[in-house]
């Protein structure tokens, strides 16, 4: 599927409006790292310019709305998942990406929903989308950040 400027910036102007500013900088900035990282591993650049933008869609919901969001429309999200507050805006991501911007490539949805997390046999964009989220140079800085960087571009399997 193409995805139009327009729904590109239908996106980004939800987005605008539902996230916080240093967080809509970062989900820009992990759609620049993914394409540039879909460039190079010559894979659809299109596909991975969606999945950054969308991969934290949710991350500035409270804890109460992902919880319910979780509740009523993701029901495979098992109780284990349910423990850790700081993950859970990634399967409410993947169902805004589907419900409210038609989004229904597999891929691109387990890409945003497994972002955090990771998860055995990760396809390419999964990956790329995994290494974006904590390379994009907006990140804060960790001691490993320009090793993982580098690396990313080399190895993708050795950077995850």
């Amino acid at each position: 599927m193409a995805y139009t400027e327009n729904k590109i910036e239908e996106i980004q102007n939800w987005l605008k409006e539902n996230l916080y500013e240093e967080r809509y900088i970062h989900s820009i900035g992990v759609m620049e790292a993914a394409v540039e990282l879909a460039q190079m591993f010559d894979m659809d650049i299109e596909k991975a310019r969606i999945t950054g933008l969308l991969h934290d869609a949710a991350k500035c919901f409270s804890n109460e709305k992902l919880l319910e969001i979780i509740h009523k429309h993701i029901p495979e999200v098992q109780d284990c998942e349910l423990l850790n507050y700081k993950t859970l805006h990634a399967p409410v991501s993947a169902y805004l990406a589907k419900e409210k911007f038609g989004i229904n490539d597999k891929e691109i949805l387990d890409a945003i929903k497994y972002h955090t997390t990771g998860k055995p046999d990760m396809s390419l964009l999964g990956k790329i989308i995994f290494i974006a989220d904590f390379t994009e140079e907006n990140r804060k800085k960790f001691d490993s950040l320009e090793e993982a960087r580098k690396l990313s571009f080399e190895d993708i399997d050795k950077a995850m």
